[in-house]
């Protein structure tokens, strides 16, 4: 069955929403070269402590980070780690989802880095 979502229902789930694309285009901007997973983890992480937002992915099933990190050939659902270091030619795949007002959004993106 489908639950149809009332105006302030969808409202918070556009917001939500909102802040996943603002913060993935944020941490887009992030990956070059000699950047490690970690480095974004922690930038979304902050970002999400400044918009006053619950990072979804942290915690979840033991997920122990805000963002999934995944480089190349690497499955999704990658956890970024420290040695996990951006290089020329990375194929970069960001998934991050927020909890706003106990509404949730989630999206991924594609980053290349540099000539592919």
């Amino acid at each position: 069955m489908i639950e149809l979502k009332t105006k302030e229902e969808i409202e918070k789930l556009r917001i939500a929403n909102i802040h996943v694309a603002e913060i993935l285009n944020l941490l887009a901007d992030h990956v070059k070269p000699g950047v490690s997973a970690a480095e974004l983890d922690e930038i979304a992480f902050n970002e999400c402590k400044k918009r006053n937002v619950r990072p979804a992915f942290l915690g979840l099933y033991g997920f122990p980070a805000s963002l999934c990190v995944s480089i190349n050939e690497e499955v999704v659902h990658g956890i970024p780690r420290k040695d996990k270091i951006i290089k020329e030619g990375d194929i970069v795949s960001l998934d991050f989802g927020v909890e706003y007002e106990g509404w949730y959004g989630d999206a991924a993106i594609t980053v290349a880095v540099g000539e592919i």
